[in-house]
């Protein structure tokens, strides 16, 4: 065996279990299967032009070396990123922990409660400091929030309004510019006009339904913002403000003066800089708002034997249900760094935090005075951690770099400077040294630090927060260690058996891929310094748009969306820009077949395009006649097709270079959705079955894990006519040269998970590549071959093979009392995670196994499979207490005295010999979601609770 080849160490199957294989899905060889999966006429016909593939110990070395190319400065730079201390023991066991960055986004809720607490953690943190009522379990980034605190608040609308059209949304200039550049994104197809200005000059006019606030503004200065609202509310103006975390500890909530809605990022509470991400973002609004709130919510509810369980709230308003009626088309969260952000709540406590936010705050307070005594002048009369100081920004600039420090610069003459948790007594010296410097002014050291007076009454925080047990009792590391881990053992992630989610690709996330995230280098790199500061993150950041531009068969490729919903949007604002620079402006019908996922409609709508819905014929592909009907139809107004390719169904249509050309012959142009790339990459591309530009899940086909349900990244890929409209940023040129306006608040989006998929593809290289691809269509044809005659498969290619996924049928066993979602409980009990249930067929599962499963895992589960089917045999419509309609069976259920089951505890628990040497028990029964969504509490219990 070749120990050098991470391809080997990557791909489960081993060359000795190929022939048992190929026997039992009866090909001669992996060449003949793939033959007979995918047409031969969308086969690429050479391998893909990439690097050969390094070995595991070639590429951390050439990692550390790319590493070393970042220049990391003692950086001030602010504009809503800043430097925050990741603890030792959240950094060790949550962001280097695969028990909790394998783990899937927590539908299966009795498999799931440790991250679900953790999340709740992260909620009740969010409301307790912004003094909301509800917060969702965070969204991509800051500015990705006010987008959706901006669509929300116009969905919102008084019904007068609403009838009148009133569609200005009023933005201070305070706002920070990269979420200013992303509003204007989102307004365009929502024919929302922006009106960007001077808050203490707004004239609260009728011509507006809404307002969006900085707090603290982004040149640092600290408003009352308490009149503002108390006059927007008179003329039925709702607000929106995006508020700092962290000084959040320090001012006043913006709750208390009567706001609508509160967004920020969370990244200041530990989480890595990472050139721009990932971090989490938060979301706080009114509860009256909780039907319209985007992303997700986690609630609790009560379980079978009615103890508290926690579940995914309102999930009713989840894009494949509601589709192009969704409240918005996010579908993710950041769970990992919404987990690391609640654990450093947890960890400091309200003390900690206090003390946190006052050292900040005291430490910039202590700079003003001393580049005053220097004789500078600072223009802002309350601040918290960010001072504007007028001097000759040039000079101040050239020596503060010659010093190893990053300032922001907003004009000429003035140099913004934002402190930090990391900033110490020796940086603040530094710091005061370069101003007396370019000042010739002799250096007084500062030795202690001065309190902030700068804060009137009206703007300090007089209320407590995070009163709740769990943020005051884990602040030793022993403690918080334990409850981490008390937290972990209630989740089923991939450290401990295959989930083999259809369309969610949960494959191996390798340890040497995920090592250099913890790198310093790439950790505290700020996304707004200069270029030649980030030559390592440039290098690869480019390598990778070149991978993956290869792999697509494209001309471009943009990193910046940060998840693959945004992804979608960003696809389809590309289009719509290309149409505008023709002079086609009026193409706005977008066709999307029946089978498509969810996020499809809800992004084409978001994009202000007019949804058209194809059929699928009787083999659940594209009919091709009304899709062509459709095109011919709304040939003068087609703006896009969007399609999934193998199909959602996981099939390879023979047909999809006719569908292209259809769309092409009628003016629009062909959005390929990414999430099944994992059975193209290699063998197929979307630029080679005639797509214009597709969307990317690195999260699924190139490795970044899923982290409980994010982060995610959905860059794009396009062909040439599409380039010059990539996505710009306004801080930090990128994109095309005609770029629409920003899709993310990072100009590179989640740079530092990039490093991941960078690492996926430089060590398989093509021939890994294509292996990978190979091995993901056998493992899911073997499971196929081996589940025939127990379960039926839905939709197969035309010689009778499935792509990397398929469909089994469910609904037969209705017969029996048994719903689809019996089976997804009871895999429990063997150790097992659902596949995707009752997606794209209501009472069905999509399984896909991926190429990382080995021939023993993917037996076990088909015996478990199998074996639930000789349960469903044995039940009946009359027996309502069966195996799977009590399942999941608990330890507390199995070791109580009384046991009055029908059936023994050894069947309930031990159905399987395999299970015993490794059994997982789910913490709670059967969730009762219905209960949650009636009685909706998404914080953790009040103080009062505690209390006797």
């Amino acid at each position: 065996m070749n120990t050098k080849s991470f391809a080997l160490r990557h791909i489960g199957p081993r060359e000795s279990d190929l022939k048992d294989m190929l026997d039992k899905v009866g090909a001669s060889s992996l060449d003949e299967l793939i033959y007979e999966t995918i047409p031969d006429g969308i086969r690429l016909k050479s391998e893909l032009d990439l690097d050969v593939a390094m070995s595991e110990s070639e590429y951390l070395h050439h990692i550390t070396n790319l590493a070393a190319k970042n220049k990391v400065f003692s950086t001030y730079i602010g504009l809503g990123y800043h430097q925050s201390i990741t603890p030792a023991v959240i950094q060790r066991n949550v962001l280097e922990n695969p028990g909790w960055y394998t783990a899937y986004t927590p539908y299966q809720a009795e498999i799931a409660q440790g991250r679900l607490e953790a999340l709740l953690n992260f909620q009740t943190m969010v409301t307790d400091l912004t003094g909301m009522e509800l917060a969702n379990a965070s969204l991509l980034d800051e500015s990705t929030a006010a987008a959706e605190a901006m669509g929300l608040l116009f969905a919102v609308r008084e019904r007068e309004q609403k009838k009148n059209n009133v569609s200005k949304f009023f933005v201070s200039e305070e706002v920070l510019p990269q979420t200013i550049s992303l509003l204007k994104t989102r307004a365009i197809p929502l024919d929302i006009e922006l009106v960007i200005g001077n808050h203490e000059e707004f004239n609260f006019s009728e011509d507006f339904f809404g307002a969006l606030l900085q707090y603290p503004g982004k040149s640092g200065q600290v408003y009352d913002y308490a009149g503002f609202v108390e006059q927007a509310k008179s003329a039925d103006i709702k607000v929106a403000v995006a508020a700092d975390i962290l000084s959040l500890v320090n001012l006043r909530a913006p709750g208390e003066f009567g706001v609508d809605v509160v967004v920020g990022t969370t990244q200041r509470f530990g989480i890595p800089l990472g050139y721009g991400g990932p971090h989490a973002a938060y979301f706080a609004t009114k509860e009256a708002y909780k039907r319209n709130i985007p992303g997700r919510i986690i609630g609790v509810t009560k379980d079978t034997d009615g103890g508290r369980a926690l579940r995914m709230a309102l999930q009713t308003r989840e894009q494949h249900i509601k589709r192009d009626k969704a409240t918005s088309n996010i579908c993710t969260a950041q769970v990992l760094l919404a987990v690391m952000a609640g654990m450093y709540a947890v960890y400091h406590g309200p003390k900690g935090l206090q003390f946190i936010a006052d050292d900040v705050s005291n430490k910039t307070a202590t700079l003003v005075d001393s580049l005053e005594k220097l004789g500078y002048y600072q223009t802002n009369a309350s601040y918290f951690d960010t001072i504007q100081v007028k001097a000759d920004a040039s000079k101040v600039k050239n020596n503060a770099e010659a010093h190893g420090v990053n300032f922001y610069y907003p004009d000429a003459e003035t140099v913004s400077i934002s402190l930090n948790e990391a900033t110490n007594l020796d940086d603040l010296n530094c710091i005061i040294r370069i101003f007396a410097e370019v000042n010739a002014k002799d250096v007084v050291k500062v030795e202690a630090l001065l309190d902030n007076t700068s804060l009137s009454n009206t703007v300090k925080r007089d209320t407590p927060f995070l009163e709740n047990d769990v943020f005051n009792s884990y602040h030793s590391e022993t403690e918080l260690m334990r409850y981490i881990k008390k937290l972990e053992r209630k989740d089923l992630s991939l450290n401990h058996s295959m989930i083999a989610l259809g369309s969610c690709t949960m494959k191996l996330n390798a340890a040497a891929e995920m090592l250099p995230l913890s790198y310093p280098q790439w950790g505290n790199i700020h996304p707004f310094v200069p270029i030649n500061q980030a030559e390592g993150y440039q290098e690869v950041l480019k390598k990778l748009e070149d991978q993956l531009t290869e792999i697509t068969g494209f001309a471009a490729t943009s990193l910046q969306p940060n998840s693959g919903a945004q992804g979608e949007f960003a696809g389809l604002m590309v289009i719509r820009a290309y149409h505008e620079s023709r002079g086609d402006s009026n193409r706005n019908i977008c066709l999307i077949p029946s089978s498509a996922h969810g996020t499809n409609p809800a992004s084409a709508v978001m994009a202000g395009m007019k949804v058209v819905v194809t059929k699928a014929n009787e083999k659940g592909n594209i009919d091709v006649e009304d899709l062509r009907e459709k095109a011919e139809k709304h040939k003068d107004n087609l703006a896009a097709l969007m399609v999934t390719y193998p199909s959602t169904h996981g099939v390879y249509e023979s047909a999809i270079k006719e569908i292209t050309s259809i769309i092409h012959n009628n003016g629009g142009q062909v959005y390929m959705d990414g999430a099944n790339m994992n059975a193209q990459v290699g063998l197929t591309s979307p630029g080679n079955i005639g797509a214009d530009v597709c969307h990317l899940n690195l999260h699924k086909t190139f490795a970044i894990p899923h982290g409980g349900g994010g982060p995610g990244v959905g860059p794009i890929c396009v062909a040439s006519q599409l380039a010059p409209f990539l996505p710009g940023n306004p801080v930090i040129k990128s994109g095309g040269e005609q770029a629409i306006t920003a899709i993310s608040a990072a100009p590179f989006g989640s740079s530092l998970a990039c490093l991941i998929s960078y690492a996926y593809i430089t060590m398989l290289g093509p021939k890994g590549l294509r292996s990978a691809t190979e091995h993901a269509i056998l493992n899911a044809n073997y499971i196929k071959q081996r589940l025939k005659g127990h379960y039926e498969t839905l939709y197969s290619g035309e010689r009778g093979r499935a792509a990397h996924e398929m469909i089994i049928d469910c609904r037969p066993f209705k017969a029996n009392g048994i719903e689809v979602v019996d089976i997804a409980k009871r895999l429990m009990d063997y150790g097992f995670h659902a596949p995707t249930v009752s997606f794209p067929v209501a009472g069905t599962m999509m399984i896909e196994p991926t190429e990382s499963e080995s021939k023993e895992e993917l037996d076990r589960f088909c015996d478990a499979m199998i074996s639930i089917k000789n349960e469903i045999d044995a039940s009946s419509k009359d027996d309502e207490q069966n195996l799977l309609k009590n399942a999941p069976h608990t330890l507390q259920m199995l070791t109580a005295d009384v046991w009055e089951m029908p059936y023994t505890r050894q069947q309930a628990a031990f159905p399987l010999e395999y299970i015993s040497d490794n059994k997982f028990w789910p913490t709670v029964r059967r969730v009762d979601d219905a209960y949650g969504d009636r009685n909706l509490i998404c914080t953790c219990e009040p103080i009062e609770s505690y209390m006797e």
